[in-house]
């Protein structure tokens, strides 16, 4: 297997609890929004691609047919059945987004949330999920990108691998639209929004001890111009927040 792929196994069955108590993945008008955008039809079989803690298949699930939840880490996704055990409609399957085990035209919609940053090949993922999709399906991806701006793109990678080796490449909007040029996929609708994230919550998810120290004084010891773009909020010598940008984005298969 991928070392990057192994590497994300390794980390999300250690940390899978956290995700799916997660704050930043339970947020509630995120989730509403997708369902919005999509629109969905109880006829519908839908595939959340990186399932992780299930918010996007719970949160789908009371509007279609069938969610089916898939994942790459086995004790993730387990985890995650555990909790969602009362929703009679989810199904679980052991997946590689960029290797998807389904035939074409499979997928009324598709959906990916906070996940494609681990993707070593991202246009891979992007190819499969338009070859799983029906003609005329709907994929919604949500993640974190990356600023035009080289320098702070690299400081945001940088620091998102300290805290998560896992992750591969958060991209620029600009890349993600040159990929999906050459997918198939045609974009609806776009929104760049700024997501907030809880310093204690987002270290803690997979740091601990010394690890969450060092994670804090990079931040503390950030340049100017990184400290303003990301909103670095600092109380008495402590991290309490900082801000990303974050991508979200509706394709249809044409």
């Amino acid at each position: 297997m991928d070392p990057v792929k192994k590497q994300a196994q390794n980390t999300f069955s250690k940390n899978k609890e956290a995700y799916v108590n997660s704050t930043t993945h339970g947020n509630k008008s995120d989730l509403e929004a997708i369902t919005d955008w999509l629109n969905p039809e109880s006829s519908w079989t839908v595939l959340d691609i990186a399932t992780g803690g299930g918010h996007v298949a719970k949160q789908l699930s009371p509007f279609v047919r069938t969610v089916i939840a898939s994942d790459l880490t086995k004790e993730m996704l387990s985890n995650t059945a555990r909790h969602l055990k009362e929703l009679e409609n989810l199904l679980y399957v052991i997946a590689d987004a960029e290797q998807l085990p389904f035939i074409e035209n499979s997928f009324d919609a598709v959906t990916c949330r906070i996940a494609p940053h681990h993707f070593p090949n991202p246009d891979h993922f992007l190819q499969e999920t338009e070859r799983v999709l029906k003609p005329g399906g709907a994929f919604v991806m949500v993640d974190n990108i990356s600023s035009e701006d080289d320098n702070f793109d690299d400081f945001y990678n940088t620091f998102e691998k300290m805290r998560d080796p896992s992750h591969y490449r958060a991209l620029k909007v600009s890349e993600w639209k040159e990929l999906m040029n050459n997918s198939g996929l045609t974009i609806k609708q776009e929104i760049v929004r700024r997501k907030t994230l809880p310093f204690k919550d987002w270290a803690e998810r997979t740091l601990s001890g010394n690890e969450i120290i060092n994670m804090e004084n990079f931040f503390l010891n950030s340049p100017a111009a990184a400290k303003n773009y990301f909103q670095i909020n600092e109380d008495k010598g402590r991290i309490v927040d900082f801000s990303i940008d974050e991508w979200m984005v509706h394709c249809i298969k044409e």
